[in-house]
């Protein structure tokens, strides 16, 4: 259920405190308070973009250097051999081809 964003409006016409409601999307806008009776408008605010789990963000973060940088080694499979080569990483244990 979205979360929707009031702000009071005083007898002044001043702006009061700031108020968050779960609502279902169908409902009509609030006009008062549920508990002061205040009136009340909705601010509408613009949206949340995640940005961290994105495909470019995910990309990035597993780029060579940052696997690299991290001390994981990455390793990239041939799709008509099916063996994995190793594309980053410099641990002298690991494989320079691992096979299926």
């Amino acid at each position: 259920m979205p979360i929707y964003v009031y702000q009071e409006i005083r007898a002044d016409g001043t702006e009061g405190e700031l108020l968050e409601i779960d609502q279902p999307m169908s409902a009509k806008p609030l006009e008062k308070h549920p508990v002061t009776g205040q009136p009340l408008r909705r601010v509408y605010l613009p949206p949340t973009v995640n940005t961290k789990y994105t495909p470019g963000g995910t990309k990035k973060l597993l780029s060579e250097k940052n696997v690299e940088k991290a001390g994981f080694t990455k390793y990239v499979r041939d799709k008509q051999t099916g063996t994995y080569h190793k594309t980053a990483g410099s641990d002298p244990r690991a494989p320079d081809v691992m096979r299926k």
